[in-house]
């Protein structure tokens, strides 16, 4: 009886906080470490990359944003011998596992900017999931623009 109030106890704490972390954005979809791809001058596109899990099956079908003219959802992928990008309608997202928007997979493109991205500064974006049943909701997101040469992995020292 003791081992099992002990399970339920720690199965109620690992819900609060999978909640709680979860509420800052939407409460049915977390979104971690969201970044932006920085730019240089005259570059009229960049990347944006994040890691999504949503509680109940869904669909990222659009994302918005002030800081391009086209926001646009694409996915690379290989195609005999060719890593070739193409844009898509959207990315599934199954009930509670982790969908990753990387280098090299399924990202976000920012086409037409308005103006350069420097390291270190602050991107909204909107992203716009959709439910089993087609009902939309929107999720505002601040993704943090990286170095050019900067990969999936959070800069050294940097931490949630």
């Amino acid at each position: 009886m003791k081992a099992t109030a002990i399970k339920s106890l720690a199965a109620a704490f690992a819900l609060c906080a999978f909640a709680g972390a979860a509420s800052a954005q939407d409460a049915s979809l977390s979104v971690e470490d969201p970044w932006v791809r920085a730019t240089v001058p005259n570059q009229h596109a960049t990347g944006v990359f994040m890691r999504l899990t949503s509680v109940a099956a869904g669909r990222l079908v659009a994302v918005e944003s002030q800081a391009a003219k086209h926001v646009e959802i694409h996915e690379m992928a290989m195609q005999d011998n060719v890593m070739k990008m193409r844009q898509v309608p959207g990315i599934d997202l199954p009930a509670g596992q982790a969908v990753e928007l990387k280098p090299g997979g399924y990202h976000v493109m920012l086409i037409d900017l308005a103006r350069q991205i420097a390291p270190g500064e602050r991107v909204a974006l909107t992203l716009v999931v959709e439910d089993a049943r087609r009902q939309q909701r929107r999720v505002a997101v601040d993704a943090v623009a990286r170095p050019l040469n900067a990969t999936a992995a959070p800069a050294a020292g940097h931490g949630h």
